[in-house]
């Protein structure tokens, strides 16, 4: 007897496609033609890195450019962003005056300070990114015709701090300012000693304020100019004992941080008390000056401490 196997199949259940009615002769059909992937153009266009900067404060987008033409102010609030030391020392001194100071000197790691990372470590990566042997650049040059001393930190390099090397070459800029009796502008931009030198970091506050007390003595002009931020062992030595006291507007300025001295004093702060702003109504400023009025009124004040300088001189 033989075996026949039957397949099975369920009258309206077969798989397959659907049978498609073609639609009545005469009668007009639009069908939608399906786009192909990518034959649309996208008008998105990429803004390439580096090209813009937003302001922090009023959000402004601002042509790099623009902004560097402007010595980094933004053209709309008058933000002051950060500029590194060379890029000001170009936009105060005449041209081609400028002969750096000590410019070879870089820092040791005399209390072989590890930690997250090496103080060796930390300063050949700064070196590198910022180009700068340390966070301050000195040397003689010349402002509006007058010859001066001009030390000019930078905040790029480990947040501007002052180690042996900042105060070194800032005590050697002082000295040689009393030496030729040429006034004297340090702007400064720092969060402080550097912790990476101990007691080496906190020395340099000592030894740059009796430098400017000789400098002081030969009754030579010294202009300190405070920028944001200026902070802790720079503000409580040399920055703040300048003959004229100036700063730029919106600077922070102090010692300690808000939360540190809230936390000392357990009292309420008054609003802005550490902005450029608030200091000078307290007369700890002398005066608030925009960047790009920097370098007039420097020549203006120049003018007139040289001036202050040669009639004492004349009464004996």
């Amino acid at each position: 007897m033989s075996t026949t196997s039957f397949s099975k199949k369920t009258l309206g259940l077969e798989t397959g496609e659907p049978a498609v009615t073609p639609p009545p002769a005469g009668s007009e059909t639009t069908f939608a033609k399906k786009p192909k992937l990518g034959s649309t153009k996208s008008k998105k266009r990429d803004i390439p890195e580096g090209l813009w900067m937003k302001c922090p404060k009023c959000s402004t987008m601002i042509f790099d450019k623009e902004l560097d033409d402007n010595l980094k102010v933004c053209t709309k609030c008058g933000h002051h962003f950060p500029i590194g030391a060379r890029e000001r020392i170009n936009a105060l001194v005449e041209t081609c005056s400028f002969e750096e100071m000590d410019a070879q000197m870089t820092s040791v790691d005399a209390l072989r300070f590890t930690g997250v990372a090496a103080y060796t470590d930390k300063l050949q990566e700064y070196q590198k990114t910022t180009k700068l042997k340390d966070a301050v650049v000195t040397g003689i040059g010349k402002i509006d015709g007058h010859r001066l001393a001009l030390g000019v930190m930078d905040f790029d390099f480990l947040g501007g701090s002052m180690g042996s090397v900042v105060g070194e070459k800032l005590t050697r800029l002082i000295e040689a300012a009393t030496e030729k009796a040429l006034p004297l502008i340090i702007i400064s931009t720092s969060g402080g000693a550097r912790m990476y030198e101990g007691m080496f970091s906190l020395m340099q506050m000592a030894k740059t304020c009796g430098a400017l007390a000789y400098h002081a003595k030969q009754k030579l002009p010294y202009i300190s100019v405070l920028t944001n931020p200026t902070y802790a062992g720079v503000m409580a030595s040399f920055a703040s004992v300048g003959d004229l006291v100036l700063a730029e507007p919106g600077a922070m300025i102090g010692f300690a941080g808000p939360r540190v001295i809230k936390d000392t004093t357990q009292a309420e702060l008054p609003s802005g008390f550490q902005t450029a702003e608030f200091l000078m109504e307290h007369g700890l400023i002398d005066a608030i000056v925009p960047r790009k009025e920097m370098k007039e009124r420097f020549g203006y004040y120049l003018e007139f401490l040289i001036e202050r300088l040669k009639k004492a001189a004349a009464l004996g």
